[in-house]
């Protein structure tokens, strides 16, 4: 039997429309600024199409700012390379996920914008961290710390764009944030 594959359903079409326009327009405008109907305009659609499958403008957020952060598998690592490892990792994802760059303005902006960003970093980066820390009760802390380091280069390198940290090598990046997202990460509490 010959089954065709089945087309994208019009209303996936209609989703990832509005999810793409949601996030260019959150990203330019940031979150108090975006409208239900500018985004609806973006993505050729009736506003009422936006408020069928996100409810709000709320929902449209939660939904357009989905991240997953892509974590690399720490666990098989020898420990002294975990921090090269995961800024590397970010610096690619920075380098090619405008959603994500785009959230970080939308984060830095505005409430809504910094409380999905803590829910993603915190979340994520966490679970990565209690696998790796002396002490799993000390995850939290040693994870926002990653984050501040994380956070702080993305927006320094690609939403502010100071110099030099704009043109410094990947290589010299690295070389300056791994020992210190190492420590977090791995050395004993002080």
């Amino acid at each position: 039997m010959n089954a065709k594959p089945a087309a994208p359903r019009r209303s996936d079409t209609t989703k990832a429309a509005i999810l793409d326009a949601a996030r260019e327009r959150f990203a330019a405008d940031g979150y108090e600024r975006a409208t239900i109907r500018a985004i609806a305009r973006d993505a050729n659609i009736d506003p009422s199409m936006v408020m069928r499958y996100y409810g709000n403008k709320e929902g449209l957020f939660v939904a357009a700012s989905a991240i997953d952060l892509r974590l690399p598998e720490l666990g098989a690592l020898p420990g002294k390379h975990i921090g090269a490892v995961l800024v590397e990792h970010f610096l690619d994802r920075w380098e090619g996920d405008e959603v994500l760059t785009a959230m970080l303005r939308v984060g830095v902006t505005n409430s809504a914008g910094a409380e999905r960003m803590r829910d993603v970093f915190a979340g994520q980066i966490g679970t990565i961290t209690v696998g790796v820390c002396p002490d799993p009760a000390d995850a939290p802390r040693r994870a926002a710390l990653v984050a501040s380091q994380i956070l702080g280069m993305a927006l320094a390198r690609y939403v502010l764009r100071f110099e030099p940290a704009v043109s410094m090598p990947r290589e010299e990046v690295v070389a300056w944030l791994a020992p210190t997202v190492q420590r977090y990460l791995t050395a004993e509490r002080p």
